[in-house]
């Protein structure tokens, strides 16, 4: 795949900044289908600050490897706040990574409703023994490849915005 140039630049530099911290970054993505760990694996010598990635495309599969509750997908949805915070603590749990990002939300063109409209996208991240960073971005109703590319760019400003805030535990 062909990444855009910011968002290759946007992802060297969270990679230099991983790697002055000795952090390493995990993924569990929904809605970008691993287009994350794609970008980021995209950059050579990022296997010093990226652990690995999950792509949880259906709920069985957040509930399966990162462990996100039966009852919080019923309740909340798969995209939810609560449903981004679970991803990101599951993957946190079933990694050795020290910081993990995770993205749920509703590309499009279908599948958007009035309460969860086509362009509704949830970030969250948190740092081993840290606490959580959750964003709702509303993107509107834009081509699902610009959905999906404007969650992963946020992705990463969110990583290293949490990074900023406070180093992570090794």
């Amino acid at each position: 795949m062909s990444f855009p140039d910011h968002l290759i630049a946007a992802a060297e530099d969270l990679l230099s900044l991983l790697r002055a911290r000795h952090a390493t970054l995990v993924t569990a993505e929904s809605c970008t289908g691993g287009l994350l760990a794609a970008l980021v694996t995209e950059i050579p010598g990022s296997s010093h600050a990226f652990e690995r990635g999950f792509v949880t495309y259906s709920n069985d599969a957040k509930s399966e490897l990162l462990g996100v509750g039966r009852e919080t997908l019923a309740r909340h949805g798969a995209v939810s706040a609560e449903t981004a915070h679970a991803m990101a603590a599951g993957a946190l749990e079933k990694s050795n990574a020290s910081i993990a990002v995770s993205i749920t939300g509703i590309a499009g063109p279908g599948g958007g409703t009035t309460e969860k409209p086509v362009g509704l996208i949830f970030l969250a991240c948190m740092p081993r023994g840290g606490l959580p960073s959750l964003w709702k971005l509303e993107l509107g109703s834009l081509s699902r490849s610009a959905i999906r590319l404007a969650a992963v760019a946020n992705a990463l400003k969110l990583v290293e915005q949490q990074l900023d805030s406070g180093q992570p535990e090794r």
